[in-house]
């Protein structure tokens, strides 16, 4: 499972999210998207950690604290949705 991270400065780096989600637990991956265009990251990330229950310390604790002048938004990650069907037209004739 994976972590969803919102509301982020777009200076934050891997390392910063790496740093702060340490603190409950192994942290497996980091990742941060960036605009196709500008290159310039998002305002959110998505974070592996070891274990699902550090994962869930994670969320607890982080969710809605400020950090970076920004308030997190932090919760579990929904599955990414298939939208290779034409933009979400309904295709049937």
């Amino acid at each position: 499972m994976s972590i969803y991270v919102g509301n982020l400065s777009y200076e934050v780096n891997q390392e910063d999210l790496n740093e702060v989600f340490t603190e409950y637990g192994t942290v497996k991956r980091v990742h941060i998207p960036s605009d196709r265009e500008s290159g310039r990251p998002r305002g959110f990330a998505f974070v592996e950690m070891e274990s699902e229950a550090n994962e869930d310390k994670a969320i607890e604790a982080l969710d809605g604290a400020e950090w970076m002048d920004r308030a997190l938004k932090v919760n579990k990650a929904k599955p990414r949705e298939d939208n290779r069907n034409g933009g979400g037209r309904n295709n049937r004739f």
